[in-house]
Parts: C-alpha cells; structure tokens; sequence
C-alpha cells in the first residue's frame, strides 16, 4: 500500500508541476498580483483536476469510448480559452509599481476551473493515472478516492510552485517596462503552448 501511495504521489507532483498552460497562468498570476491572488487561479485548477481524475474513475470505460471526440472539442473549445487568457496577460498594462498592479483584477477561481478543465492534457494524465493505480487495485473505489485526495493536495502543490516562483520574479518588476515586457512573454508563451497543441492534434 505505501509503495502504490508513493507512486501515486510521485505521478501526481510530475504531471502538476510540468510545464502547461495552466501552470503559465499561475505564474504570471504570481508575477502581477502575488500568491496570495494568484492562489485562486490555483485553487480552482486543483478542484477541476480533482473533480476530472474522480469523472474518469467513475467512468473510465465510457470514458475511453467517447475519448477521441472529447478531446476534439477540448482542444478546440479550451484552445480559444487558452488563447484569450494568453491575450488577456499580454496586454496587461504596467503600472511602474508592483504594489498598484496588485490591486487590479486578478485570474479568478472559474477561470482557474476553465483552464483546468479544458485542458485535454489534464484528462488524459488523469486517465492514465486512473488506470495505473486505481483499477489494477481492489477495493477500486477505496483507491479512487485516494488517488483523488493525492490529487487535490499535490496539485495545489504543483501549481503553487509556479505561482510562488512568479510571485518571486514579480520582486523585479518594479518598472513599467519590465512589467509589459513581461507580460508580452508569458503571453507569447501560452499562445506557444497552445498552438503546439493545435499542432499535436
């Protein structure tokens, strides 16, 4: 049991603190307005990855059927998503001071859910991982809800880390320049992510 609960943690931490689009978001959310506003962003990724990798255990087999289509739609619909939130942190204005940038509207907890939940690389880790450690184990529910609390903490974790190494970088964005410099890269760098999924599919 401790083995599988170590390798479902060691999974879990991998596929949350890999580069992605939600983890760009975290870490420009960081960089503008701290972790303490950013944590939103990360709490709603975490609860939508939670809630995913419950849906697939539910329903794996379904789930594989219906598979190639869902992801079509997840690319296309989480792409356009993807790319106004990549838009939105372009263009981002910067205020030649961290401390009023600060006060400005901040990622939300639904936006955090969309990005997540939208996001066909956070089904299909989910679905992996479902299938490694829940369903090779009995009783399978036991270990669905398991791997679910794993999940939700780990996530956090992952997705924090990023989000605490933007608000760290946010430390040098004491110039307005630096700030839309910046802004402009974590822009250009999600739409990258993003087109790069088009491209894959």
């Amino acid at each position: 049991m401790q083995s599988v609960l170590l390798s479902m943690s060691v999974f879990a931490f991998v596929g949350a603190v890999s580069p992605g689009p939600v983890n760009i978001i975290a870490a420009s959310a960081g960089a503008q307005f701290g972790y303490q506003k950013a944590v939103f962003h990360v709490l709603g990724a975490t609860f939508a990855y939670t809630l995913i990798v419950l849906l697939c255990g539910l329903g794996l087999e379904q789930a594989l059927i219906i598979l190639p289509e869902m992801t079509g739609w997840l690319t296309l619909f989480g792409g356009l998503f993807l790319l106004y939130m990549a838009f939105k942190i372009a263009t981002t204005v910067g205020t030649g001071n961290t401390g009023d940038l600060k006060n400005t509207v901040h990622p939300t907890f639904f936006e955090g859910v969309l990005s997540q939940g939208l996001n066909p690389k956070a089904w299909l880790v989910a679905m992996s991982g479902v299938s490694l450690f829940v369903l090779k184990h009995s009783p399978t529910m036991l270990y669905l809800v398991i791997f679910c609390a794993i999940s939700f903490v780990v996530c956090f974790l992952g997705v924090s880390v990023w989000a605490v190494a933007g608000n760290y970088i946010g430390r040098y964005l004491s110039t307005t320049k630096r700030q839309v410099t910046f802004n402009i890269m974590m822009g250009l760098l999600l739409g990258g992510t993003v087109i790069n999924m088009f491209w894959g599919y």
